[in-house]
């Protein structure tokens, strides 16, 4: 794995997902995001951060990984977990993923949920 431009970690707790959705804001800015996909992506870092947190270990850490490429920006979220579940694909939280992003997975390593969402600016396409 790669080294991600920008790293967060901060306590499991949903108290803390505003970072992680200022942040991405922040970010989707220098990259010159309109104003709606950095609307968009707020929105869907904070539904990931809490499909993330339902399966987050008491006392755990919520992580956030940033990269950024021209134009386009990626942030995975994850928390420490011990059985966590992908998400169901089908279920109405998904599908607000994929509707306010380029793309999104899901992948549950060593017992913790990462979701990986990416977009690209909609000022390339």
């Amino acid at each position: 794995m790669s080294r991600p431009d920008v790293e967060l970690r901060v306590p499991a707790d949903s108290a803390y997902v505003a970072v992680l959705r200022t942040t991405t804001a922040g970010l989707a800015a220098r990259l010159d995001f309109t104003l709606d996909d950095i609307e968009d992506l707020r929105i869907a870092v904070g539904e990931a951060c809490s499909m993330v947190l339902d399966q987050a270990r008491v006392g755990g850490d919520l992580f956030a990984r940033f990269d950024l490429a021209n134009g386009e920006l990626s942030v995975t979220v994850s928390a420490d977990g011990d059985q966590a579940t992908e998400p169901d694909q089908s279920g109405f939280a998904w599908q607000v993923l994929t509707a306010l992003t380029t793309q999104a997975s899901a992948e549950v390593v060593d017992g913790s949920l990462g979701i990986t969402l990416s977009m690209k600016s909609a000022l390339l396409t």
